[in-house]
């Protein structure tokens, strides 16, 4: 099932039990799935790698957002943004535990030879495309930093 579709039928579930949150963050991913279909360039259909981006853009929108309004100690207002993060994390693929990215990272450090934090930069880059999806960019820089250190 496309994420299209699959997002459809969750914005009825949404709409039938007048699940406020739910059916908001299901209309924040539709109306960036129209946006980016519109951009000049664009094809008829996302791939499946445009699918996961879009979406963990927005998870990590949502989270900055939570964040910030914490750091202001207002959690009345994190409170709507969390809500959104995990309905919206429902349509991405698993993601990776801390162990199993450590694990996966430090393959990729040995593969390349990377022994200092000037390689990085290599390592982020090679990471960051063979776990898009499974694991969000500051979870890995962190791993990354860890074994480098």
């Amino acid at each position: 099932m496309s994420l299209q579709s699959e997002l459809m039928a969750k914005m009825k579930e949404a709409m039938k039990s007048k699940d406020a949150v739910a059916l908001e963050s299901l209309r924040a991913i539709k109306s960036e799935i129209l946006l980016m279909k519109t951009k000049s360039g664009a094809t008829e259909e996302l791939s499946k790698e445009e699918e996961i981006k879009l979406l963990q853009k927005l998870v990590k929108q949502r989270k900055d957002s939570a964040a910030l309004y914490l750091e202001q100690n207002r959690k009345d207002l994190a409170e709507p943004e969390l809500a959104q993060v995990d309905i919206i994390a429902q349509f991405l693929p698993a993601q990776m535990g801390e162990n199993e990215l450590k694990e996966k990272i430090s393959k990729i450090i040995s593969s390349i030879g990377a022994t200092s934090m000037q390689d990085m930069g290599k390592v982020m880059g090679i990471a960051s495309k063979e776990l898009a999806g499974k694991a969000d960019g500051k979870s890995i820089s962190n791993v990354v930093k860890q074994l480098l250190a």
